[in-house]
């Protein structure tokens, strides 16, 4: 089984004004984080420092007013464009933004308040800003790496009853999961004659395991390599960075996977 924890939804859609007064926070929140793990990104890969410095264009190099650092909002108010200098933004930022303001509303949808619900935001807010790092340099820094499996040890005793339990379910789809992958990576650069798979990308798929235990952490690896191939026939490149369809599989299944889990493994009797 998936290890998600429970169910705790019905405290906050017992009535509509708190279920919707929920959602918008967790949705407005979802763009703030994103607007700041963009950045914080983006800052890493270019070694800028994280903590000073105000935002600036990235073209003209302006400081960007607060108008400017509203999240989604900004970005469709200026049509795109840089006040200052009118040069074309990415729409990175913008994307991030709604993407993660949907994934906290999912997650409070899936959750409702809780710990589960806690440990999802955070461990998403971890894959996010990997996720971009690996778009543009092709690592994944190991302090996300062990951000993530941290969260994990301090939520465990929070979340799941028994613990050891998920404990030991855990480190066993942690270890099926990347120790499998590293066995096929060292074969295909064996055969191929060149690096198959980053060590990153198998570290992630360790914490995919962990999280997901060895029934999710298959269904979600079968899911990362779908999505890792969409992404090839969309960029039309041979090489492409693994951990944000990693990270996209690893949210899915963490969020719906568990009732196709259930279903499969009822199939075969477990």
């Amino acid at each position: 089984m998936i290890n998600t924890g429970s169910f705790k939804t019905d405290s906050i859609f017992s009535s509509g004004i708190i279920t919707a007064y929920v959602l918008i926070l967790a949705a407005l929140l979802g763009a703030v984080m994103a607007s700041f793990l963009t950045c914080l990104a983006a800052r890493t890969v270019t070694k800028e420092s994280i903590f000073r410095g105000r935002s600036h264009c990235d073209v003209c190099g302006h400081v960007l007013g607060p108008l400017d650092l509203i999240p989604i909002f900004s970005f469709l108010f200026l049509k795109g464009k840089c006040r200052y200098c009118h040069h074309k933004i990415p729409a990175r930022s913008f994307i991030t933004e709604i993407l993660s303001a949907v994934v906290f509303l999912m997650i409070i949808l899936r959750f409702g308040l809780g710990f589960d619900a806690l440990r999802a935001a955070i461990l998403y807010c971890i894959l996010l800003p990997l996720s971009l790092i690996d778009l543009d340099s092709f690592t994944i820094p190991d302090r996300y790496i062990l951000s993530g499996i941290a969260v994990w040890i301090l939520f465990l005793p929070l979340i799941h009853n028994p613990w050891k339990d998920t404990l030991m379910s855990g480190l066993l789809g942690g270890f099926i999961i990347g120790a499998g992958v590293l066995v096929v990576a060292l074969i295909m650069d064996r055969i191929l004659g060149r690096e198959s798979m980053g060590g990153g990308d198998i570290k992630l798929l360790f914490v995919m395991g962990l999280y997901l235990g060895p029934a999710g952490g298959m269904l979600a690896l079968i899911l990362a390599c779908l999505l890792g191939l969409l992404f090839i026939a969309a960029v039309r490149k041979k090489k492409i960075p693994f951990g944000p369809s990693i990270s996209a599989a690893f949210m899915i299944v963490l969020l719906f996977g568990e009732p196709v889990i259930s279903w499969y493994l009822s199939l075969i009797g477990i």
